[in-house]
């Protein structure tokens, strides 16, 4: 009968010149490879570099912008109404500064609110071409800011009532109804029911004055539109028919003398 042994398996000490020869050859690696390894290394810092000139870049523009918009609010608010000379200087200056912003600043978050600014101060230097002209570029450059969109379309549609151009001002006032989101769509409903009130045109104006009264029955417009509505629909209905005239008395009789 034969008898197996069974020998555990022996634990081979570690081969120090194997770890050597790996430590060789990533050694000889780096070597091979230093060129490469040091462009990529180079090409982080610089990109690393430029990041941080991009952030310190927009922060300065930020702060000049910022500055510049704090000054021509000032100029444009501070208009003393006994001194119309200095008034007109300070709105000039405020025009002036808040071109600035919006040519030398626009990706800046101080822009879009100079650009509606330039436009309002243009309007109260009776630069209403020029106003016109910069809240059309507010519209292309900032679109996608709801909120001030929606008064630069409303205060669009005013200028063109200035100028006299009503059509070009309904447009502008009902730009303001299709902006998800904004603000002021209460008064858009008010501004274009006035103007078809004005264009003779009373069912129009009836159906935006009961759209601002169903949607926006907290408006302080509400109860104005709520006026305005029953004076049109007294105007509508029929007058009533006038009255049959009396008849005319008879004349008294005559006795004839025999």
């Amino acid at each position: 009968m034969t008898y197996r042994i069974k020998v555990p398996p022996r634990t081979l000490p570690v081969d120090e010149a194997h770890l050597v020869s790996n430590l060789e050859h990533w050694l000889e690696g780096l070597r091979v490879y230093r060129g490469p390894l040091l462009v990529g290394a180079a090409i982080l810092l610089l990109a690393a570099g430029i990041v941080g000139g991009v952030l310190w870049y927009d922060s300065q523009t930020a702060h000049k912008a910022q500055d510049l918009e704090r000054e021509a609010t000032l100029h444009y608010f501070t208009r003393p109404a006994d001194d119309p000379k200095k008034a007109d200087t300070n709105l000039k200056e405020a025009v002036t500064l808040y071109k600035r912003i919006v040519e030398e600043y626009p990706r800046t978050s101080t822009a879009p609110l100079a650009a509606f600014h330039l436009g309002n101060a243009l309007v109260q230097a009776n630069e209403l071409d020029a106003a016109i002209e910069a809240y059309k570029r507010f519209v292309l450059m900032y679109g996608s800011n709801a909120t001030l969109l929606g008064l630069v379309q409303q205060r669009l549609g005013y200028v063109y009532l200035l100028k006299g151009d009503r059509d070009q001002a309904a447009k502008a006032y009902s730009a303001v109804l299709d902006i998800p989101g904004a603000l002021n769509r209460d008064h858009a409903l008010f501004e274009l029911a006035r103007l078809e009130e004005s264009l003779s045109r009373p069912e129009g104006a009836l159906a935006h004055y009961q759209d601002l009264m169903k949607s926006y029955p907290n408006s302080p417009l509400a109860n104005e539109a709520a006026v305005r509505l029953k004076v049109l629909e007294v105007k509508k209905s029929p007058d009533p028919a006038p009255a049959a005239p009396a008849p005319a008395a008879a004349a008294p009789a005559t006795s004839k003398k025999p």
